[in-house]
């Protein structure tokens, strides 16, 4: 079969590889049984384009694990990760319809997979699977199927947002999708089976909560821009679909073409406490970069065991997450302004913001400056002399203080994640370290009275506690902490 997924990609699609042709049977696929995760319909593609390359002639497909998957360790209780989305695909009971009533040829009901098997080679781990004999012919050779990237479909992180771009794409030279009640749309979009609890949700319910982000999801990331569209009966919401348009500029390839699903930081999160379905939702909601350096932060937190064990790792790596993403969407941020300023010829800092990056954030304002540099800034809109360094002191000072803001907050969520008694023994360690330095009776009354988190108690707890688990610089930034957040703020003084 020559290379496999992980490598063919974007690249190979561009020079002629066929993308996975999807029949219209799946795309609206209902779970009866049990949820269908974005990482299960993620590897069901990845199963399906394969069986596809290999023909129709074939009963049973095969191939490395690796092509499916990566960072998993067979020999280890890892796999048990795998097994639980291929058990889900065997098992998993779901209806087979298109999206527009009367265009598929039949109705079906069975499994997303007949069978599927594990079995270790060789040193080399292969995933064998069949389908329904019902449904083998249409997944393998259909006639009416929508033309899918998997390459863009890597890049999307919510069941909702796989599912309606798969079906918008099949219906992107009509430009609309056809109609449908809402309630129909809801197990299809968010890839949960109806229960008595999802039935009694209202229609606002499910569209802030899975329609606005699947939308806004498919809008921002693939080269299709989606707009809801709303049906009324009398009063209330009836029916709606959705308007397509092809971006003018489609969208840009992906720097690397798509791997292999990556479940090596659930297996990860999982070793540090967190449960595997819940590690698989936040590396979904949040992404690779930023759960990678939440379980950074997380396996330092639990190895310091200060002040006390850490109770609930999942708790606290979810209260992580949104601080992590915004790092991380800064750094890209900056680092995709400083590509484009060196594709068009200009030494330029990271983003106008940074104004001078490194030797500002290491030097300080005052720092001599070399001869001639403050012209060349002239058009930059830099002021110069006096007045620049000024402006760049209240810039520096401004990045400082959302640093340790942000800083405390994270502090503040550290101590929060920890249980009632360790929360009592470190107010009690409080007590004492405040009667040592003969702090202002009046506060010490407050955190006996109202707690640690009382307005005047608060900074005392903070600096005690992050004293004893950062250091004592643990309100210091670096200057590549300094310039992350520069790169996030933007240049106004």
């Amino acid at each position: 079969m020559g290379q496999g997924l992980a490598t063919r990609g974007f690249a190979a699609d561009a020079v002629g590889a066929p993308p996975l042709r999807k029949p219209v049977n799946t795309l609206a696929i209902v779970p009866k049984s049990a949820r269908i995760t974005s990482l299960g319909r993620k590897a069901y593609n990845v199963l399906l384009y394969e069986a596809q390359e290999q023909g129709l002639d074939k009963d049973v497909f095969r191939i490395p694990l690796e092509r499916v998957v990566r960072g998993v360790d067979f020999d280890s209780n890892d796999h048990a990760l795998i097994k639980k989305h291929l058990r889900a695909m065997v098992s998993t009971t779901v209806e087979w319809q298109s999206p527009t009533t009367g265009e598929g040829a039949a109705w079906n009901v069975s499994g997303l997979l007949a069978h599927a098997r594990l079995a270790k080679e060789r040193g080399q781990v292969w995933v064998e699977w069949s389908y329904a004999v019902n449904l083998k012919q249409e997944l393998l050779e259909p006639t009416v199927f929508a033309r899918l990237k998997l390459e863009v479909i890597s890049q999307l992180r919510s069941h909702a947002g796989i599912a309606l771009y798969e079906i918008c794409t099949r219906y992107k030279d009509v430009g609309r999708t056809s109609r449908q009640h809402w309630r129909w749309w809801r197990p299809v979009l968010s890839g949960q089976p109806e229960s008595e609890r999802t039935a009694k949700l209202e229609y606002r319910i499910f569209k802030r909560d899975t329609l606005k982000l699947a939308i806004a999801e498919v809008s921002s990331i693939t080269d299709l821009e989606v707009e809801l569209v709303e049906h009324k009966e009398g009063r209330f919401i009836s029916e709606i679909q959705f308007l397509i348009r092809q971006k003018q500029q489609s969208a840009l390839p992906l720097r690397h073409p798509p791997d292999a699903i990556d479940l090596s930081l659930v297996v990860r999160a999982r070793e540090l406490g967190v449960d595997e379905d819940k590690a698989e939702e936040l590396l979904l909601q949040h992404g690779t970069e930023a759960m990678r350096s939440g379980l950074d932060l997380l396996a330092k937190r639990a190895a310091s065991e200060f002040p006390g064990p850490l109770r609930d790792p999942y708790r606290y790596l979810r209260s992580l997450m949104p601080g992590e993403v915004a790092r991380v969407t800064a750094v890209a941020e900056a680092k995709s302004a400083q590509e484009k300023g060196q594709e068009k010829g200009k030494a330029r800092p990271v983003t106008d913001s940074a104004l001078g990056s490194r030797q500002l954030l290491t030097a300080g304002p005052s720092a001599p400056r070399e001869p001639g540099r403050e012209a060349s800034r002239e058009g930059e809109g830099v002021p110069r002399g006096s007045e620049g360094r000024e402006l760049q002191a209240r810039r520096q000072s401004r990045w400082t203080e959302e640093w340790i803001r942000r800083r405390r907050e994270q502090v503040a969520a550290d101590i929060a994640a920890l249980s009632a008694e360790a929360q009592a023994e470190l107010a009690a360690d409080l007590l004492i370290d405040m009667e040592a330095r003969q702090v202002h009776p009046s506060i010490r009354k407050r955190l006996q009275t109202s707690g640690w988190q009382h307005p005047l108690v608060l900074p005392e707890m903070l600096r005690y506690f992050a004293q004893g688990s950062l250091g004592d610089n643990w309100d210091q930034p670096t200057p590549q902490q300094l310039l992350q957040v520069a790169a996030e703020l933007g240049d106004a003084g």
